[in-house]
């Protein structure tokens, strides 16, 4: 009988630890949550806390800083005329029409075909000179430069961060995209956040 005894007493005194030893949790967990709720120290309080990014949308600035666009063009002008009259051409054509002339007939008619050669020559230097001076062109090259808005170039600036931590959504504007989290202290986002 007194071996039955002590058989019934160990597993008594087995039981009532085994049941001592799990209020003793119950109370501790419930610690831990009223401390957690309060701003105690948990375990889980102690480590870092993120929130988890919704959408990140880039900001962009127009760079409107004008820029000067330059290129070289050939410029074909016309040459400056140094005979506006055409009297050199008007002399030469008049001498050599006179002397054609004077190489027809005799007399008098030497005479009129030598005045007559000397007004057609001359008449047909004065046009050819004329003619010449008009197609004489100088070509130069020349540096064309034009004002250009920027406005096409655009950078991004910062960046717009949909995140949600404890069930509420909030926006910040960061300087780099954070990733898929963002790191929380103390219900705001931390400086040196997460990049996963």
């Amino acid at each position: 009988m007194s071996r039955l005894m002590i058989s019934v007493l160990n597993v008594s005194l087995g039981a009532a630890m085994v049941l001592g030893l799990s209020a003793c949790n119950r109370d501790a967990n419930a610690d831990a949550g009223v401390g957690g709720s309060m701003g105690g120290t948990s375990a889980q309080a102690a480590g870092p806390k993120y929130g988890r990014v919704v959408s990140v949308d880039p900001v962009r600035e127009a760079a409107s800083a004008p820029r000067q666009e330059c290129h070289d063009e050939v410029v074909t002008t016309r040459a400056p005329v140094k005979d506006q009259h055409q009297i050199a051409g008007t002399a030469i054509g008049a001498v050599a029409g006179g002397l054609l002339g004077n190489q027809i007939g005799g007399g008098k008619g030497r005479t009129l075909a030598t005045v007559a050669g000397a007004v057609g020559g001359g008449y047909a230097g004065h046009e050819i000179q004329e003619r010449r001076q008009e197609t004489n062109t100088v070509s130069s090259t020349r540096r064309r430069c034009t004002t250009v808005q920027g406005s096409s170039d655009q950078r991004v600036v910062a960046y717009d961060v949909k995140y949600e931590y404890n069930g509420v959504t909030r926006t910040v504007r960061m300087d780099h995209d954070p990733g898929d989290r963002v790191e929380i202290q103390e219900g705001v986002i931390a400086v040196s956040d997460a990049r996963h």
